[in-house]
């Protein structure tokens, strides 16, 4: 494949991951799922990763980072105990974050450039980038979450994702960085309900089989039953990047890397799919 999305992932990025000597016990498999998926996804040699963080919201219009490179601190606004501060500096690519806007205006989709010299990451951002990408190497760009989108247009959204990768010739690996069910409560060993953790091993059974069609028909019942994060809307735009290859006749398998772990009553896993 010359451009295009050659792969797409969910990255767990919980807090208590940032730093790998304080992660605790009962999160270390996502710590060592991220650096076995990161491996993987790297050996595909990819142009550029396409990064959709829960943790930029955005309320009207989806946004683009355009910035190159990506400098400055992380700290987690909700947690600045968890992460006081993490210096990052990493490649862009303005080039693919521009056509990327100027299609979804054509499409109908407000979305705009960030281009502030003083934006910075948030943690869903960079926490997952920590361990896909530990040196730095790969080009990115984050996209927003936008609130005021419905699984529908981040569908539309994912699928333009790969339009843009072939139109650029970027060979894009899309990050959904977010957790799977997302009912929060406090106390961070906690896990989801029972209920919620069999939804979400469906989930992720259904990812790993390539099973995409089976996903968007079950997709607003799972996304509402087990409280998916910021509304399903990162999941359903990375599920838009693999309907695209699926609706090209492309055969998907996917596998998942390290434990599916809990996060304040959350599910977080690394699962990857991948064309066959």
């Amino acid at each position: 494949m010359t451009g295009g999305v050659i792969a797409s992932a969910v990255a767990s990025h919980t807090p208590r991951m940032a730093f790998e000597e304080k992660t605790p016990e009962f999160q270390r498999g996502l710590v060592i799922g991220s650096k076995e998926m990161g491996a993987a996804l790297r050996a595909l040699q990819p142009d550029l990763f396409v990064i959709n963080s829960a943790h930029w919201v955005s309320s009207f219009n989806w946004y683009a980072t355009c910035q190159n490179p990506h400098e400055g601190i992380c700290v987690a606004e909700e947690a600045p105990d968890l992460i006081p501060g993490i210096p990052y500096k990493r490649k862009g690519d303005p080039e693919f974050a521009g056509v990327f806007v100027e299609t979804l205006q054509r499409a109908g989709i407000p979305c705009f450039r960030n281009e502030s010299p003083h934006y910075e990451w948030d943690y869903g951002t960079l926490v997952p980038l920590l361990y896909l990408d530990p040196e730095a190497t790969i080009p990115v760009v984050e996209i927003s979450t936008c609130l005021s989108a419905d699984h529908g247009e981040c569908l539309r959204v994912g699928r333009l994702i790969h339009a843009v990768g072939k139109e650029t010739g970027r060979r894009i690996i899309f990050i959904a960085s977010c957790a799977l069910s997302h009912k929060i409560v406090r106390g961070p060993h906690l896990w989801p309900t029972p209920e919620r953790i069999e939804m979400d091993h469906c989930f992720m059974d259904l990812m790993q089989r390539g099973h995409i069609s089976e996903l968007l028909a079950w997709f607003p019942e799972y996304s509402r039953d087990a409280v998916a994060e910021m509304g399903g809307r990162v999941l359903a735009t990375m599920l838009g990047t693999l309907e695209a290859l699926a609706q090209e006749g492309v055969k998907l398998t996917g596998r998942k890397y390290g434990d599916y772990a809990p996060s304040s009553g959350s599910g977080n896993a690394n699962i990857a799919v991948y064309p066959i």
